[in-house]
């Protein structure tokens, strides 16, 4: 290692953004620097010393070792306090006002900058790139066979059905592209091979590391916050829950729709995702259904989250940013309505992880399982349509920066083999499109143009406003859409708010010291992955929404992870060890234990409490008229009096048990009732008191009962006719 020289101090100390003037060592009294063979061991983030004693090797047994310099990171610690009460300022509350926290948070980004050009908040290293060369071979007669067999399947697939005939045809098709770009790797040993062997071992034995410990207990937490409550939270469907299970029973009952034209039109997989947890768990068409099917997306976005906060920067990062998005309130909510809106972030988190490791790595085959999660994943909910675009802007990106030198072309091939492998499982929808274009595109295009009505201001204005209201949703405001969020409050807790935009400006120092470009991609991807959300011109007042901006959460919650590595490493590496591995680790705890605190009262107190108050008690409805039908009377003999802007009646038959049945009546035609036989019963609004005048007019022998609901304004009247 080469010592540095007088004139490399001074010019470290005149250009102190190239990063911290090097150590020089203490001279011994002959005037020789002392050497320690394994110096590097006591430097720490940035050069800087981590503060331990130097034991020098091989120096006479007398000499005293000499302490280094131990340096409290006060910058990098302010920095994040003033973030923290910034975000505690924007908090909802009477009066709240954006001023102080908006000129907090500008103290606390330039504190952050600085304690990175002080060396202080390092994020963790890039991860050496592998600039592998790719043969750009493929192979001609599986690419050949896999291009015509993908014609066979997009034609059989134009009957928006599928059958085993093009199932198979598409399955053959995926595999033969697949293979025809896979590259073999040296061969190692499978999971079976690996048990067998040590199965023959005379002896068996575990070791269980304290980081196997922090992950089981990382899991334990997340499972945790994801499964505690989830037939209770949230209690009621809406509308939405009624179109889905609909479609449910369309699957169940043989109608295998690649694309579900139902209310404007769904991709097909939480339909199958549904109908499979229905039969294998038995919960039948229910919420609970919904739920367990949506859950489960939900918590498999997390591995990927935690591959992906690896791969941009250590085990640390990724197991970080996986904690604090799997208690974070924003994907809890997402996950536990039971709609589509966690398949979005459930296939950006694997996309992304095998395109950046492809970068990386110069490895195709990552670059096939891209486009493979990619692919699938444009079955599931339409806002991920936007990922290819995201995809396309990460290659870019990576193109014209230095990082790319002698890989050019390669890259360029591997976006090919990602667009090719996507586009081949994308075919049974591209054959639905192909037919019904308007149907295909009408939900994003209701938003994005004036199919349902003009434009409210210029283009350039509303879309103006929608990313200013969507970027600062993290901090500020997010959204009235009570079915995923608690309205009208930061989309993040206070500590992940304030990792996350100290996080951002770390993001954008190191970018323009370093100039890679991984930091600008990730500083990117959040709003990249948000325009669907932005989009929304024409009703703007759906901006920002939680669930169409849901694919963000990967690369929010990977920025939270590198904030707080950076900040955990500038204090264990300037306090003596073991000291500053445990202040590092009780910081960490801390706010883990803060964040999660406040999570816990976002969703299981504040969004139980909203949503009871916005939804209406279905759940309530539907006991009432169960207990009737399997006391008295039948499930023909009940009805629900359909008024506007009150239950959905096709909801009521569901929690009843009747999911077929819809209970509606028209009070206009209460006097068809007439004809049925035996005794009845008849639900009525509060607010419908004509209703109840027909009833009485027409069942003079029938009697009137108010229901006490649980859920405050909801009670509802019971008409109970006997027998006659």
């Amino acid at each position: 290692m080469k010592e540095p020289s007088v004139l490399d101090y001074v010019k470290a100390k005149l250009t102190p953004w190239r990063g911290p003037a090097p150590c020089i060592p203490p001279l011994e009294p002959d005037g020789q620097p002392i050497r320690k063979p394994d110096m590097d061991l006591a430097i720490g983030y940035g050069g800087q010393t981590a503060g331990i004693p130097v034991v020098i090797a091989g120096a006479a047994p007398a000499r005293q070792a000499i302490p280094l310099k131990i340096a409290w990171p006060w910058v990098s610690f302010s920095a994040f306090f003033v973030a923290l009460a910034a975000q505690l300022s924007l908090e909802p509350r009477i009066n709240r006002d954006w001023k102080l926290g908006a000129v907090l948070y500008a103290v606390a980004l330039v504190l952050a900058g600085y304690a990175n050009l002080r060396g202080e908040w390092h994020l963790p290293p890039f991860r050496p790139a592998l600039k592998q060369r790719d043969p750009l071979s493929v192979n001609l007669g599986l690419l050949t066979a896999g291009l015509v067999v993908t014609l066979l399947a997009f034609w059989l697939f134009q009957g928006n059905r599928f059958t085993k005939l093009n199932l198979f045809f598409w399955i053959v098709a995926i595999v033969f592209v697949a293979l025809a770009f896979w590259l073999k790797e040296p061969r190692r040993k499978n999971w079976y091979e690996r048990l067998a062997g040590w199965a023959r071992r005379p002896q068996w034995g575990m070791v269980i590391s304290r980081w196997t410990l922090l992950v089981l207990a990382a899991a334990g937490l997340v499972i945790f916050f994801r499964v505690y409550r989830i037939a209770d939270t949230p209690p009621q469907m809406n509308s939405d829950h009624a179109e889905k299970l609909l479609d449910v029973m369309d699957v169940l009952n043989g109608q295998t729709s690649v694309f579900f034209p139902r209310n404007t039109g769904r991709e097909a997989m939480q339909m199958y995702l549904t109908a499979a947890v229905a039969r294998i768990f038995n919960t039948g068409i229910s919420f609970l259904s919904l739920k367990i099917g949506t859950v489960l997306a939900g918590l498999l976005t997390l591995p990927f989250i935690y591959l992906l906060g690896k791969e941009t920067g250590n085990r640390s990062v990724g197991l970080m940013a996986m904690v604090f998005a799997g208690i974070a309130y924003w994907p809890n909510v997402i996950s536990r309505v039971g709609l589509r809106f966690p398949l979005y972030p459930l296939f950006v988190a694997p996309t992304l992880y095998f395109l950046l490791r492809g970068l990386r790595t110069s490895n195709r085959n990552n670059f096939i399982w891209a486009g493979l999660a990619l692919g699938i994943g444009l079955h599931g909910y339409t806002p991920i349509r936007i990922l290819p675009f995201v995809v396309l802007a990460a290659v870019g990106l990576y193109l014209i920066h230095s990082q790319s030198r002698e890989v050019r072309q390669q890259t360029l091939a591997g976006l090919v083999v990602i667009a090719m492998v996507a586009l081949v499982v994308f075919i049974p929808l591209l054959a639905y499109a192909s037919q019904n274009p308007d149907m295909f595109g009408y939900r994003a295009f209701s938003r994005l143009g004036t199919v349902e009505r003009p434009l409210p201001g210029p283009v350039y204005e509303v879309f103006l406003k929608n990313v200013w209201n969507a970027v600062t949703m993290f901090a500020w405001d997010d959204g009235f859409i009570w079915p995923v969020s608690v309205t009208n409050r930061p989309a993040l807790d206070v500590v992940s708010g304030a990792l996350f935009y100290t996080g951002t400006a770390l993001l954008l120092v190191r970018y323009i010291r370093r100039r890679h470009w991984l930091d600008l991609f990730l500083l990117l991807a959040v709003p990249l992955l948000m325009l669907p959300s932005i989009l929304s011109l024409a009703f703007p007042d759906e901006n920002p929404a939680l669930n169409r901006a849901s694919g963000a959460i990967v690369p929010v919650f990977v920025i939270i992870g590198l904030a707080l590595d950076g900040l955990a490493g500038a204090l264990k590496n300037r306090l003596p060890h073991p000291a500053g591995a445990w202040a590092a680790g009780a910081l960490v705890a801390s706010l883990l234990l803060i964040s999660s605190a406040q999570n816990y009262d976002l969703v299981f107190r504040q969004y139980q409490q909203s949503y009871d108050a916005a939804s209406w008690n279905h759940d309530e409805i539907g006991a009432v008229i169960r207990s009737f039908y399997e006391s008295v009377g039948s499930p023909d003999s009940a009805w629900v009096v359909a008024v506007p802007h009150w239950a959905d009646t096709r909801l009521v038959g569901m929690t009843a048990g009747q999911p077929a049945k819809n209970y509606a009546i028209d009070p206009n035609g209460l006097a068809d009732s007439l004809a049925a036989p035996g005794p009845k019963l008849f639900l009525v609004n509060p607010n419908d008191t004509a209703s109840l005048q027909t009833l009485k007019v027409l069942y003079p022998e029938g009697w009137t009962r108010l229901y006490d609901s649980k859920y405050e304004n909801k009670d509802f009247y019971l008409f109970f006719v006997p027998t006659h």
